[in-house]
């Protein structure tokens, strides 16, 4: 873990980036948010109050979201936590639109993490420049 950190600090990173310590309490907040929205969706899948394709792009959201930190932190690999960050906001964007017709709380309930992963997207695609 400490070589991670330390593997992190040395990269070059825009002035507008947040401080590490801050993005402990966002994810804590926003997986909060994730489970009590997306666990409804599964929840509605399940019960067949929706069809299972609308679930489809929260359970890649989620295969995306959870891959970030060992491509990024693990792999020490800026491109492939570019190209998967840019995943996480397309699931996202497409998970929203999808669920929209059907409970319109759950989009607006993960508005903050669609701001939030917007916002890592950009600053991940400026490290991963930066740092080419």
């Amino acid at each position: 873990m400490n070589n991670t950190y330390n593997w992190y600090q040395t990269l070059i990173k825009p002035s507008w980036a947040p401080p590490s310590w801050l993005f402990g309490p966002v994810w804590t907040v926003l997986y909060t948010i994730i489970a009590f929205t997306f666990g409804t969706v599964f929840y509605k899948a399940f019960t067949k109050q929706i069809p299972w394709i609308i679930a489809l792009p929260f359970v890649l959201n989620l295969i995306f979201n959870f891959a970030f930190t060992p491509l990024q932190f693990g792999l020490k690999n800026n491109l492939l936590a570019a190209i998967d960050i840019v995943l996480v906001l397309a699931t996202l964007i497409w998970a929203l639109m999808a669920i929209w017709p059907h409970f319109r709380w759950i989009a607006y309930a993960n508005t903050p993490y669609l701001l939030w992963v917007s916002f890592a997207t950009i600053l991940q695609l400026t490290v991963t420049y930066l740092n080419r």
